[in-house]
C-alpha cells in the first residue's frame, strides 16, 4: 500500500511540474512559447553562440555576416534574448549570459535544453596570465578549469589538519591535495573543434585602436589551459601564481561554467578568448583593458567567424 501511494505521489508531482492540461502551461513554458520553440527547432540544428556581455556581442551583431531570421529574429525567455539567424551559412542562436559563472552556466543550460543545438561556440575578452603573449592575441585553450572554489584553513593549520566540512565528505585528502597542474580533463569533448582551430592560427587581426598600435600584430594561439572564477584578476602576484602553478593563459569569469555544462550534456564546445590586458599589468598604470577591450572584442569576433566558415566547409 505504501508503494502504491509513493507511485501516486510521484505521478502527481510529475503532472504538476510539467503542467499537463493546466491552463496551457508546461512548467515555466507557456503554450505559445512552446509553439515558438517548436517552430525554431524545425529549422535546426543550430550552432549555439554564447557571449558574456553586450560590448562583446555588438560587434558580432553589427557585422555583415550576421543575418537575423526574418520570421522569428529572437525569442525572449527567463530574462534572456535568444537571437536567431545565420553566420557564414550556418544557422545560429546567439545568447548573452551576463557576468559571472552562475549566469554563464544558466544561459548555457537554457540554450541546450530549449533548442536543437549541435555545438557551442563561446567567445569574449580575457585577462592574460602568460607574459609571452600580448594584448590582442586570441587564445583557444584546450582545457578549462574553475579555480574559484577555495577552502581556507585556519591560521597555523597544515596539510594534515582537518578542513572545514571535511568530515561530512565535502572535501577529501585524496582530491584536495592533488597537484592540479599535473591533471586535465581526460574527456576531450572538443577534439574535433580544437583540430579545426589550428587552421585559424594564420588569421590576420587588428593591432591598432584610436591611433595606438600594439608592438606586433596580434595572432591566434592554441594554448593548453584557460581558467575561470568570479574574480576580476588585477594583481601581478596572483597572475604569476595562476600561470606558474596551472600553466594558465586566459583568465575570465564565464568559460569554465559553459565548458562544464557542455561536458555534462556531451555537447561539442570551444572557446575563443581575446587578451585585453596583462592581468595586474606590468606597472602601476591602470588596467589596459579600458583601452584595448574594443580591439580585443573585435579580434575575438573575427576568429569566431573564421572558425565557423572552416566548420561549414
Amino acid at each position: 500500500m505504501m508503494g502504491l501511494s509513493l507511485k501516486m505521489v510521484l505521478f502527481v508531482h510529475v503532472l504538476v511540474v510539467l503542467g499537463f492540461g493546466i491552463n496551457g502551461v508546461y512548467g515555466l513554458l507557456s503554450s505559445s512559447t512552446l509553439r515558438n520553440i517548436d517552430n525554431i527547432n524545425m529549422e535546426g540544428p543550430y550552432l549555439g553562440i554564447i557571449v558574456p556581455n553586450s560590448f562583446e556581442m555588438n560587434p558580432l551583431l553589427q557585422t555583415g555576416s550576421f543575418l537575423e531570421d526574418h520570421k522569428m529574429p529572437y525569442l525572449d525567455f527567463a530574462g534572456r534574448r535568444f537571437r536567431i539567424g545565420r553566420l557564414e551559412n550556418e544557422r545560429v542562436i546567439i545568447v548573452m549570459t551576463g557576468l559571472s559563472m552562475l549566469n554563464a552556466g544558466i544561459a548555457t543550460q537554457l540554450l541546450i535544453t530549449l533548442f536543437k543545438v549541435k555545438g557551442i561556440l563561446h567567445y569574449g575578452i580575457a585577462g592574460n596570465a602568460n607574459s609571452q603573449l600580448q594584448i590582442g592575441d586570441v587564445t583557444i585553450p584546450q582545457f578549462w578549469a574553475h579555480t574559484g572554489l577555495w577552502n581556507w584553513q585556519r591560521y597555523g593549520d597544515g596539510p594534515e589538519d582537518e578542513l572545514a566540512l571535511e568530515s561530512n565528505g565535502d572535501y577529501t585528502r585524496e582530491i584536495g591535495y592533488l597537484r592540479f597542474s599535473d591533471y586535465y580533463n581526460g574527456t576531450n569533448f572538443n577534439k574535433h573543434y580544437f583540430a579545426i582551430a589550428e587552421r585559424v592560427q594564420g588569421l590576420r587581426l587588428a593591432g591598432c585602436v584610436n591611433g595606438t598600435c600594439l608592438p606586433r600584430p596580434p595572432r591566434v594561439v592554441r594554448v593548453q589551459r584557460g581558467i575561470s572564477s568570479n574574480i576580476f584578476v588585477d594583481n601581478k602576484a596572483y597572475r604569476e601564481f595562476l600561470n606558474s602553478k596551472f600553466n594558465a593563459t586566459a583568465i575570465d569569469m564565464e568559460t569554465a561554467a559553459i565548458a562544464l555544462v557542455c561536458h555534462q550534456q556531451n555537447m561539442p564546445f570551444i572557446a575563443f578568448r581575446s587578451l585585453s590586458d596583462l592581468a595586474g599589468g606590468g606597472s602601476a598604470l591602470s588596467n589596459e583593458a579600458a583601452s584595448f577591450a574594443t580591439l580585443a572584442a573585435q579580434n575575438a569576433v573575427d576568429v569566431l567567424l573564421r572558425f565557423i566558415s572552416l566548420l561549414s566547409s
